[in-house]
């Protein structure tokens, strides 16, 4: 289901920045739509980094055949050595397992993240091993479906905004943040619209 604020989001974006309007019109009826647990939706993140998408599916399938059910709780049960058949490398189990560990410890809680800003969720996922800054962004982003996140870092973004509002030209990292400050408080929604002028088809995460 799409978020309810999209459509205001939408309207708003549109009536401040015509260009951005172009897409929402193009796109009218799209949007985000969250999938996944929050605990399948990191561990996939982690077991699909560095690799192609199409072996990610595979090593994806591999691992939920080897656990009882995709849950913390399983995969400590496994733990390193039982997900070794899996086609994870060592550290990604590591990972995978640290994930796990966190989850079961509540040192990440879903629940409490509903009272929490985005900058302290971010923080509390860039402390489990193998999840960077880009990865929770995009957590936030498509499973979380946070209206206002920016992710700065990805490369989608950037070459969306230098196409569309720079003729092509790249801008510095701080720019680029203050161009994002007109979509504020969607800019997650301005995101996903952005990456529309690229790739029509939407990416799930």
């Amino acid at each position: 289901m799409i978020p309810s604020y999209w459509q205001q989001a939408a309207s708003d974006l549109a009536a401040a920045d015509p260009r951005m309007g172009e897409l929402v019109e193009h796109y009218a009826g799209l949007g985000l739509v969250s999938r996944g647990d929050p605990f399948a939706t990191l561990a996939r993140s982690i077991v699909g980094q560095q690799i192609s998408v199409k072996a990610a599916d595979s090593v994806w399938g591999r691992f939920v055949a080897a656990l009882t059910e995709v849950s913390p709780q399983a995969v400590l049960a496994a733990g390193p050595e039982g997900l070794a058949g899996c086609g994870l490398s060592g550290r990604k189990r590591e990972y995978v397992c640290d994930l796990a560990a966190h989850f079961v410890a509540g040192r990440l809680d879903p629940a409490a993240w509903e009272v929490m800003d985005d900058e302290a969720v971010i923080v509390a996922l860039t402390g489990v091993r193998g999840i960077g800054r880009w990865t929770a962004e995009m957590f936030m982003i498509f499973n979380q479906l946070r209206p206002d996140v920016f992710p700065l870092d990805d490369l989608g973004l950037q070459r969306a905004v230098f196409e569309r509002y720079f003729e092509g030209q790249k801008q510095p990292r701080k720019v680029l943040a203050e161009f994002g400050e007109r979509w504020r408080p969607w800019r997650s929604v301005a995101t996903w619209y952005l990456w529309r002028s690229l790739d029509p088809v939407p990416v799930e995460y």
